[in-house]
């Protein structure tokens, strides 16, 4: 699980650099467009924006939207399989080791529970796109593709859940750790 979680994980990271160059390269030619639209006639300009027709990246936010989806369903398994969520142990400090393990385990359980019915839903919503045949409003592509992209990680991040939901289970009946503690979110 762990290997799974590290690729989807580079992924998103890929995901990430290439929405962030998508986003800088579109906001240099918006900039270079209203620089030029402010020059007089001349050669610069006709190269600007007859010739290279700066502007703005057509349909930055459809992109911008759809990878961003993929994104934070990439990183969930590797932040879930590493326990490196934030969490707020008030009372948890407290506990003894049994009634920790208990709480592990109806945390887990609950966590995978709310992930598997996420991936219902995106699983759902990517059907009725499909069906329904909607596109995005500049680029025209199916909205569908957005859904279908997302869903990857997002059924990998469910299937983390399940696992470390069965795993914390079986620590509570066993009576021992078996997977590390959680790290927790550096707050």
């Amino acid at each position: 699980m762990t290997g799974l979680a590290v690729a989807m994980a580079w992924a998103g990271g890929l995901m990430l650099v290439a929405l962030i160059g998508l986003t800088c390269a579109s906001i240099l030619g918006r900039e270079l467009n209203e620089v030029a639209q402010g020059m007089s006639d001349g050669p610069l300009r006709g190269l600007l924006l007859d010739t290279l027709g700066v502007g703005a990246i057509n349909g930055d936010f459809e992109l911008l939207e759809a990878g961003i989806a993929f994104a934070i369903f990439a990183f969930l398994p590797l932040a879930h399989v590493t326990g490196a969520h934030a969490s707020v142990d008030i009372f948890a400090d407290r506990f003894g080791p049994r009634t920790d393990r208990a709480a592990r385990a109806l945390t887990e359980v609950v966590f995978a529970a709310v992930l598997v019915l996420i991936a219902v839903q995106l699983w759902g919503g990517l059907e009725s796109k499909l069906r329904s045949g909607q596109t995005t409003l500049r680029l025209q592509f199916p909205l569908w593709w957005s859904y279908a992209l997302a869903m990857v990680p997002a059924a990998l991040a469910a299937l983390v859940a399940c696992w470390m939901a069965a795993m914390r289970l079986r620590e509570m009946v066993a009576g021992r750790a078996i997977l590390p503690a959680a790290e927790g979110a550096d707050h």
